[in-house]
């Protein structure tokens, strides 16, 4: 009962001496303002950046493994991946017969050219030679006309399935379908128009500005002869098996059409969406925990001031302190009181944080990537913003608390 009391005539105290000093307060406030956006900044910045990576790579599937030449993370030199042979079609048709029946195989080439209709120009392109297996490893499909079937692939069609960016960049509002457009100095039409992803992921793969033709085109035009070309071969986990048991089996198989003895080295990579997700993981970490230690800095700073201007009002406000403690006041009421101030300044601080955060957040979202002020950031930032009012004015409540009632009364 004794401590209700207590905190109920600490907390008018407090806001009774704040309320007289609205300009001092406000003041006092600006630094934890700032700390609060800059910590809230870099926080909805790095899941912004998650979301975008995330939605970049979407499509790519997290049931799907890659058979390629290259790790696609590799840390350090190793020019040993140098000598590895080429995957060719050769070793995707023999992945076929050997999953047939059991997982989806989908090969594909890249490449870059310039595409062309009429006066409309597109540089660097990316060309992927592919499959009708396509579409069934991945989330990617045509908003309008078809995708490659196995006819265009056994015939060798010069047929094509453009990207967003690439049908507006090229046609702009006309329907692209059933027109000639030139892959360097081919010939294809479209059939189909992929829907529109997205955008990339700092220098990932734009899906909208891209080109699918069939493998066999890609391999007698853009290709080299004799099929001598770096394959990437898709493989959809069948739906009865885990994803890290079908690996170990795909890459059994693999050892099995290169001839490796046991005591050999792998000699072809198995790459998957994970890889590249722990990858991320582990880079945004490091730049986010360096980033929350840089802006963590402006809290730091917003603190030292609060305690600053808490020690100066516990002096002027000694002979305050002293006819209270005259009259009876404890030392816990004296505590209390200059802990609440400077936790309601640093709340108020926070509050006005957030919203300027969010206001910033907001012109991120729309001009930049998806990003979002999720409640565990909001619940955060208010606790934060609590504990630095505390922390900071602990000192001051305690020398406050702990003047001795004559000395204080005699101060002028």
């Amino acid at each position: 009962m004794k401590l209700s009391l207590d905190l109920s005539e600490s907390l008018k105290i407090a806001l009774g001496a704040l309320a007289a000093n609205k300009s001092r307060g406000a003041l006092t406030a600006l630094g934890i303002i700032i700390g609060i956006v800059a910590v809230i900044t870099t926080m909805t910045a790095a899941n912004g950046l998650q979301n975008t990576f995330r939605q970049t790579f979407a499509s790519v599937g997290s049931d799907v493994i890659y058979v390629s030449k290259r790790p696609w993370v590799q840390m350090g030199q190793d020019f040993s991946l140098n000598n590895r042979p080429e995957i060719t079609l050769a070793v995707s048709d023999a992945l076929t017969r050997r999953l047939r029946g059991r997982a989806v195989v989908s090969p594909s080439i890249s490449g870059q050219s310039n595409v062309k209709f009429e006066t409309n120009e597109l540089d660097s392109i990316n060309i992927i030679g592919s499959t009708d297996k396509q579409v069934q490893v991945s989330s990617m499909v045509p908003s309008s006309g078809r995708f490659l079937m196995p006819f265009d692939v056994q015939y060798k069609r010069r047929v094509a399935v453009i990207g967003w960016d690439v049908a507006d960049g090229l046609f702009g509002k006309s329907n692209p379908l059933g027109k000639v457009f030139k892959i360097g100095r081919f010939d294809f039409t479209v059939i189909g128009v992929m829907e529109k992803q997205g955008g990339s992921f700092f220098g990932g793969p734009n899906f909208d500005r891209q080109v699918s033709i069939p493998i066999s085109t890609f391999a007698k035009t853009l290709g080299t002869s004799g099929g001598r070309i770096n394959v990437n071969v898709a493989i959809k986990t069948p739906a009865t098996e885990r994803p890290e048991d079908f690996e170990f089996e795909a890459k059994g198989i693999m050892r099995s059409i290169r001839g490796l003895k046991p005591v050999e080295k792998d000699d072809f990579s198995i790459n998957k969406l994970d890889t590249l997700l722990d990858a991320y993981n582990n880079t945004m970490g490091v730049v986010v925990l360096v980033g929350l230690a840089i802006t963590g800095l402006s809290l730091f700073v917003g603190g030292v001031g609060v305690m600053n201007i808490m020690l100066v009002s516990v002096t002027e406000r000694t002979r305050e302190i002293g006819i209270r403690k005259a009259i009876g006041a404890k030392r816990r009421s004296i505590l209390l009181q200059f802990l609440f101030e400077s936790s309601i300044i640093c709340l108020f601080g926070g509050i006005l944080g957030l919203l300027i955060a969010g206001g910033i957040t907001a012109i991120i979202n729309a001009k930049l990537m998806p990003a979002s002020l999720s409640p565990a950031i909001i619940l955060i930032a208010l606790a934060v913003s609590v504990f630095v009012g505390v922390v900071s004015g602990m000192i001051p409540a305690w020398r406050g608390a702990r003047l001795d009632p004559i000395e204080a009364l005699r101060y002028e």
